[in-house]
C-alpha cells in the first residue's frame, strides 16, 4: 500500500464514528389525536431538546400515508401517527405496524422509542407481543390504562338501552353518548384485566427484552392516578409479563397530556 492510501486508512480508522440518532414515535389515546400533542405543548418541548419533528402519518381506512414535516437541523427525530382512536385495539396496533414497517425501512439501523399516552400504550404494547416491531428498545408508557379502569364498565352500561328505548336514546342523546356507542369494541378491549378480557390476555403474553418506563399521574411515591385510570393500573410492573422489569415516574398532571409530560419525556429520551 502507497504511503498516501495508509494515511488515509489511519485517517478513517481514527475518524469518530458518527452519533447514531434516535426515533420516538407518539401515539395518542382515545378520543384524541395526533394533535394532542401539538397543543398540550409536548411536541414543542421535545423540539427544544433536541427531537425535531420529522413527519405525521394519516390513516385512513387500511392506508397509511406519511406527510414529512420541514427539515430540521436536531439529530433525533419524532414521528407522530393519526390513528382511528375509536377503533378496536386490534385494528389501531395494525396500522401502527404499518408505520413502524416504513420508518425501519427509511431509518433501518436508528433505534426506536414508543410513547403512548393513555389507550396509546396499549396499542404499543400490543404490537410489541406481536413482535411486529423489532427496531424498538424502549416503550414510555403515559397514563396508559394497563389493567383497565372501571370507566369502560361505567359509560358502557350508560349506553346499554333495550329496544325500544335504545331508539328514543339514539334520537335524543348528546354526541358524547354517540361517541361512547361507536367505540364499544375499543371499550371492551379497555375492559379490567381479569380472564377472558383483553388485557387479561395481553397481560400473561411474553414482552420482548427492552426498556419498559411507566409515567404515572401522583406525586413523589404517591401514584394515585387520576380521574380516568387509578395508579395501579398505570403502573407496567402490576402487569403480570412485566413485574418487577418497568421504571416508573410520577407526573403530578390530570390524565390529558401537559407541558409537564414534555419535560418529562424530554428528559427519558435524552438520558446517558
Amino acid at each position: 500500500m502507497s504511503l498516501f492510501g495508509r494515511i488515509c486508512l489511519i485517517a478513517c480508522l481514527l475518524s469518530p464514528l458518527p452519533a447514531m440518532a434516535e426515533i420516538a414515535v407518539l401515539i395518542h389515546g382515545y378520543h384524541s389525536s395526533a394533535a394532542a400533542w401539538e397543543t398540550s405543548g409536548v411536541s414543542s418541548i421535545l423540539e427544544e431538546n433536541g427531537w425535531s419533528r420529522a413527519g405525521l402519518y394519516t390513516t385512513a381506512g387500511p392506508v397509511v400515508q406519511f406527510l414529512p414535516a420541514p427539515e430540521s437541523s436536531a439529530e433525533n427525530q419524532v414521528f407522530v401517527i393519526d390513528l382511528p382512536s375509536e377503533a378496536p385495539i386490534a385494528l389501531q396496533a395494525g396500522l401502527l405496524t404499518m408505520v413502524l414497517n416504513d420508518i425501519q425501512l427509511r431509518y433501518p439501523d436508528e433505534p426506536i422509542t414508543l410513547i403512548g399516552h393513555s389507550a396509546g400504550a396499549i396499542i404499543a404494547r400490543t404490537v410489541l407481543v406481536r413482535g411486529a416491531a423489532s427496531g424498538v428498545v424502549r416503550l414510555i408508557s403515559v397514563a396508559g390504562p394497563n389493567l383497565g379502569t372501571e370507566r369502560t364498565i361505567q359509560a358502557l352500561n350508560a349506553t346499554d338501552v333495550p329496544w325500544p328505548f335504545s331508539y328514543v336514546a339514539d334520537f335524543f342523546a348528546d354526541s358524547d353518548y354517540h361517541t361512547i356507542k361507536r367505540s364499544r369494541h375499543l371499550l371492551v378491549d379497555l375492559l379490567p384485566a381479569t380472564p377472558g378480557t383483553y388485557l387479561g390476555w395481553l397481560n400473561v403474553q411474553p414482552h420482548p427484552d427492552l426498556e419498559y418506563i411507566a409515567v404515572v399521574r401522583g406525586h413523589n411515591l404517591t401514584m394515585s392516578g387520576d380521574w380516568m385510570v387509578p395508579g395501579m393500573s398505570q403502573d407496567l410492573n402490576n402487569v403480570v409479563a412485566l413485574s418487577g422489569r418497568a421504571r416508573v415516574i410520577t407526573v403530578p398532571v390530570g390524565h390529558e397530556l401537559s407541558p409537564l409530560d414534555g419535560a418529562t419525556l424530554a428528559g427519558l429520551l435524552n438520558e446517558d
